[in-house]
């Protein structure tokens, strides 16, 4: 598993449930129930390279789209309007994109 030694099966299991209909992802409670909101800055950069999967150093509309199956193979794909919240939120300079610092700041509050 990629989260292993960052999160526990518990937690991305807790976290995946709450969010497996269509239209219920909420970063915010994600990131609370499996463990993000909670973790060091070294955990958030690790979590983040998981997340960017082409290695731009920046998680783009396609890699949120898949956001939850890098937490679980099979996990659903978010649909539009969950992906395009969820990038609104980290786009803090309208670049269509989410850069490290904001995971960081964001993820750790």
């Amino acid at each position: 598993m990629a989260f292993a030694g960052v999160l526990t099966d518990a937690d991305i299991t807790a976290a995946l449930d709450a969010c497996k209909g269509d239209g219920t992802f909420d970063y915010k409670k994600f990131f609370a129930t499996s463990g993000l909101a909670a973790k060091s800055t070294d955990d958030v950069k690790k979590a983040f390279a998981i997340i960017d999967q082409d290695k731009s150093g920046f998680i783009e509309e396609d890699e949120l789209k898949l956001f939850l199956q890098n937490f679980k193979s099979g996990a659903r794909v978010l649909n539009d309007a969950e992906t395009k919240a969820f990038l609104k939120a980290g786009d803090t300079d309208g670049d269509g994109k989410i850069g490290l610092q904001f995971c960081s700041i964001y993820w750790l509050l």
